[in-house]
């Protein structure tokens, strides 16, 4: 008789991971994560309870992955002005993991969280953003990132269509000067 594997939790988690990693949140399908698990979908169904739990558990691992990524960015980045790092970061974040990026900054669903809670973290670093801004003199602070996010997010949507090549020393550049213009 051959030997049964046994399927944890984690192996469908970190299966579901990979997939979310290489197709987005639509390419997670219980057929495919068995496929990836090497099982069938019982032991899937056996674990969670429906796909939309297994998504959300998914989705919270993408966040981790993203935070993950922000801090690993930012670790001994010499500080610049206000957003220059935050959108380095998140245009980055775009072009290495297309993915992860739609799912988390271009879906519609985020499991009850908005773009800003999103951004911000637990860590707040939407807030220290702005605070920092402010600091500097910016004289509306929501404003100038109003301003800054829609070229940050349209830059690191641009990446991901394979429209926005510009290297990072150019990006950093043009956000240096929207900042300028904008305080």
């Amino acid at each position: 008789m051959a030997r049964k594997i046994s399927v944890t939790k984690e192996m469908v988690k970190n299966a579901a991971f990979a997939i979310m990693r290489e197709e987005g949140m639509d390419g997670l399908t219980a057929r495919r994560l068995a496929d990836k698990t090497g099982c069938s979908t019982q032991p899937i169904f056996r674990i969670y309870e429906n796909m939309n739990e297994l998504h959300e558990e998914a989705f919270a691992m993408a966040i981790a992955y993203y935070t993950d990524f922000y801090q690993a960015f930012m670790k001994d980045r010499p500080a610049e002005k206000p957003f220059v790092n935050f959108g380095l970061a998140y245009i980055s974040f775009a072009l290495k993991e297309p993915a992860l990026f739609r799912t988390l900054f271009l879906s519609k669903e985020r499991y009850g969280q908005s773009l800003y809670e999103l951004l911000n973290g637990q860590d707040g670093k939407f807030k220290a953003e702005i605070a920092r801004a402010q600091e500097a003199g910016a004289k509306d602070p929501g404003e100038l990132f109003m301003k800054m996010w829609i070229f940050i997010h349209g830059a690191a949507c641009m990446t991901i269509t394979g429209d926005y090549d510009l290297p990072e020393a150019e990006t950093k550049r043009l956000l240096l000067e929207s900042y300028e213009k904008n305080v």
